[in-house]
């Protein structure tokens, strides 16, 4: 397929050059079909009077394939796709990027290779690489009222803090905002067993201890009691990330190895941004090293997909619409272990995305205190987001863009997962987190 970027005016200059070809074809060149489109001002579009198919590229034109014919001998000449230039649907700005490799029949060891490169750079380092040297890590008192601890994770724009138990003097949990969506859904169904004025008294560690008979029966949030989940910070980086992955968190604290027990244990928080931004940075040094990079996502195996493009996931994409309930949608959140669903029209184009986090807006005001969760939609809860926070935007990739685009865009702090689209129609294909590309990186 050729995407060419292009203003208005070429299109008919275009066109009169596929009739040319057409009429040459009986002197040098057979006949087939093209398919192409057009860059205009960063949006990919068709030629309306041109027949027009849909393949994994999205909506294309489709017109006459021309091929070198010379002496019947010799193979059509390929020449080298020019960089593409590309319009970023989200923030208007224009991405230069080099054209993809074609596909490979060595695919499968090109990835071998890759992680296991990889492997080696994650266990060549500690986490003393991607820890900021100076910076500062909320850590919050169990004895707090859950009210309370929740208003301040709310005011310091934190998804989860640690706990300190004064008792044992060291972390010993972490309240994340699926302890706030659990809270809610048990204020909403049984109001007598914890009344909004008893968060004011019910400490963060009486409620972990609740949490544990209430859920404890049900599949649905994995409530079972284990040790804190942590590493320390003599770890290399391979294993701080298989942690994370392999327990299902966002991240996970980091304890002191050093034998002195006075003051705090804890170092700072390990993530998986950070952890790919470093390996971003290790990976660009030498990136024609690497050709998988340049390969397309459409073929590497990384990402939840939706069923409209053949491809086969391990979990279900789960998308939402304005009107659902806002409890069916964090229903699906906890009992898939996933941080965020796709918001789409009756079309199933991209509107916004729902993330965990985004329920810690209820906190401000005790604004949960005054509204019913089952009564509450998907875009109330989006225009209270809005409110609070501030509309944002969608971070967003194309089936086509390269596994380093698609790297490099996660590595941006803030940006926890891009949706995969159609250029135009803005179509939910699929959708990529930090959690799937550390997982593919990793085998």
């Amino acid at each position: 397929m050729l995407s060419v970027p292009v203003p208005h005016y070429f299109r008919t200059i275009f066109s009169s050059f596929c009739v040319l070809l057409m009429h040459m074809r009986t002197l040098m060149w057979s006949f087939g079909s093209i398919q192409y489109r057009f860059l205009v001002d960063g949006v990919w579009r068709c030629d309306d009077t041109k027949p027009i198919v849909r393949d994994e590229y999205g909506l294309i034109s489709n017109e006459m394939l021309v091929t070198l014919v010379e002496n019947n001998t010799h193979p059509a000449v390929q020449l080298e796709p020019p960089p593409i230039r590309r319009m970023n649907l989200d923030e208007g700005t224009i991405l230069t990027t080099m054209p993809p490799e074609p596909p490979s029949r060595n695919s499968g060891m090109q990835i071998a290779v890759f992680r296991h490169r990889v492997s080696e750079i994650l266990l060549h380092n500690t986490i003393y690489d991607v820890v900021p040297v100076s910076s500062k890590i909320a850590i919050l008192d169990a004895r707090l009222p859950v009210k309370q601890a929740f208003n301040i994770m709310h005011d310091e724009g934190l998804a989860l803090v640690p706990l300190w138990d004064d008792g044992q003097g060291t972390v010993t949990g972490m309240l994340t905002a699926s302890d706030f969506v659990l809270i809610l859904r048990k204020l909403q169904r049984n109001i007598r067993v914890l009344g909004h004025e008893e968060l004011e008294m019910h400490s963060v560690s009486a409620w972990k201890e609740a949490k544990l008979q209430y859920y404890g029966g049900a599949d649905v949030a994995g409530m079972q009691r284990r040790p804190l989940v942590h590493v320390k910070d003599s770890d290399n980086l391979r294993d701080v990330a298989l942690t994370i992955i392999q327990n299902e968190i966002s991240s996970v604290p980091i304890f002191k190895s050093s034998t002195d027990i006075s003051g705090i244990p804890l170092l700072n928080l390990a993530t998986l941004p950070g952890i790919l931004k470093f390996l971003c940075s290790k990976l660009q040094e030498q990136p024609e090293g690497y050709p998988i990079l340049r390969n397309q996502i459409s073929s590497i195996p990384i990402g939840t997909w939706s069923q409209h493009t053949g491809r086969a996931s391990t979990r279900q994409l789960r998308t939402s619409g304005l009107s659902a309930p806002l409890i069916t949608c964090l229903d699906f959140l906890l009992e898939d272990r996933i941080s965020s669903i796709p918001i789409v029209d009756d079309n199933g184009s991209l509107l916004d995305v729902y993330s965990l986090s985004d329920i810690m807006a209820l906190a401000k005001n005790d604004v949960y205190a005054c509204i019913e969760l089952e009564q509450l939609t998907v875009e109330n809860a989006l225009e209270l987001q809005y409110q609070v926070n501030g509309r944002r935007q969608c971070h967003t990739c194309l089936s086509t863009s390269t596994l380093l685009e698609v790297l490099d865009q996660l590595s941006v702090p803030g940006v926890r997962r891009l949706v995969v689209i159609e250029p135009m129609t803005r179509f939910v294909q699929g959708i990529i987190s930090l959690r799937d590309a550390i997982t593919f990186l990793l085998g």
